[in-house]
């Protein structure tokens, strides 16, 4: 059975942007990803579970404890705080340790069934001593670590299709050969200073399905043969869509559902564990948001459930 992590907490509540517009970040998704999947089928009750709150040894791995320090006891600066766009507070910070335990859970649950998603994570602007963009702790570096240690992996392959690049994921293994950072983002999108994965490819602002999905399928197979890792994190960002108010991009809902099921299927072909993070998704619309997410635990459904 796959399972998926979440709990309500992963919806957090944000104060709105000006003129009272809602708050840029689609917190709601959270919620509504759940509910589409139960309410269609594609998920029973049963599928999901709760994670609990990371140890913060595991948070020590990847983060500095200065770092750690300053963002439990909600003493980072104004301008970090700014630059992560959430408010901090007490019940934010306990979130992040939630979603980041997810992404370790589903990491054991995926070496039982071949897949597991997070509802939420894929928190990739998290730098070893700060966070920006969103992302507080860096949930796929942190189970990456976390699977090291444990001797739960040898090589591991992190696939970011996020439209913007893992930067804070770059740097965390900059040094470290065992993680493999392959980042495929849209070139003239935050952040403005591109870090350097393992392999990083940028788009050019338009770019459709065409030549998305043909960058992807020229890419991921060779890199699957020369890397030869024995587990991969996907994080599966919906800000591709031409839709999206951030992205950039050009790529249809087809054309991103197409994306997810090619991953799944190169490492199904394989037998590799794939941990899912949904990553981002900011469209005007918050059903197109739902939709493109909700195709990504479809095909998963499709090809393991």
């Amino acid at each position: 059975m796959i399972k998926i992590a979440y709990t309500s907490i992963y919806q957090h509540p944000l104060p709105d942007g000006p003129n009272g517009a809602p708050h840029r970040f689609p917190m709601a998704k959270y919620e509504l990803i759940p509910q589409q999947l139960l309410y269609e089928g594609s998920a029973k009750p049963e599928n999901f579970f709760a994670p609990a709150e990371i140890e913060e040894r595991w948070i020590l791995n990847t983060h500095t404890a200065g770092y750690w320090e300053d963002l439990k006891n909600l003493r980072i600066s104004a301008k970090m705080v700014r630059k992560i766009g959430f408010p901090l507070s007490e019940r934010l910070v306990r979130r992040e340790k939630i979603i980041t335990q997810g992404t370790i859970d589903c990491c054991h649950f995926a070496m039982e069934t071949g897949v597991a998603l997070n509802v939420a994570g894929g928190t990739h602007h998290a730098f070893p001593d700060r966070g920006e963009g969103f992302c507080l702790l860096n949930d796929v570096g942190i189970a990456s670590n976390y699977l090291l240690e444990n001797g739960l992996a040898k090589k591991i392959l992190i696939i970011d299709l996020d439209v913007h690049q893992g930067n804070g994921t770059a740097v965390i293994f900059r040094a470290e050969p065992r993680v493999f950072t392959f980042s495929m983002h849209g070139r003239e999108n935050y952040p403005l200073h591109k870090e350097q994965s393992d392999l990083d490819i940028e788009l050019p602002t338009g770019c459709a399905d065409e030549v998305y999905l043909g960058k992807l399928h020229a890419t991921l197979p060779q890199l699957l043969s020369a890397q030869r890792p024995d587990f991969l994190f996907f994080i599966a960002g919906v800000d591709v869509l031409e839709s999206d108010k951030l992205g950039k991009l050009s790529v249809t809902r087809s054309g991103c559902r197409q994306r997810d099921q090619f991953v799944f299927e190169q490492a199904r072909q394989r037998s590799l564990p794939i941990v899912v993070t949904m990553g981002g998704g900011y469209s005007t619309r918050l059903a197109d948001i739902v939709e493109a997410h909700c195709n990504t635990f479809r095909v998963a459904e499709q090809l393991w459930g």
